[in-house]
């Protein structure tokens, strides 16, 4: 049985003091994982250095800033940051789960494939 096929559903966790991650998928090209989200956490707005980032909102709603543009977005919307622009989630407006990917994945993040 190999790793490459996952619920998101199953994958999602939440915190109650800080907004949660999980990591779906890590190779040498693609990170992809959850960020999850409790009504009112954040995420800090951060670059990442010549890596590009999506975020697909799977559920809930939360208000979002990429560059100088802050934005509510909801189920279905892709937010899309490209490399070295400032992004992050200012607040979650419900409780929200994201799917992102960034490529190629940071340093920290590289893993090798399966």
């Amino acid at each position: 049985m190999t790793d490459y096929f996952r619920s998101i559903d199953d994958a999602a966790t939440f915190a109650k003091d800080k907004a949660a991650k999980a990591d779906l998928f890590a190779g040498r090209q693609l990170f992809v994982g959850l960020n999850c989200f409790e009504p009112g956490q954040s995420q800090r707005v951060h670059v990442h250095a010549g890596s590009d980032k999506f975020y697909l909102v799977v559920s809930g709603k939360a208000r979002m800033i990429v560059g100088d543009e802050t934005r509510d977005v909801g189920e279905g919307t892709i937010v899309w940051a490209p490399a070295d622009l400032p992004h992050g989630v200012v607040q979650a407006l419900e409780r929200t789960v994201m799917l992102i990917a960034i490529a190629p994945p940071p340093a920290n993040l590289t893993r090798s494939a399966p």
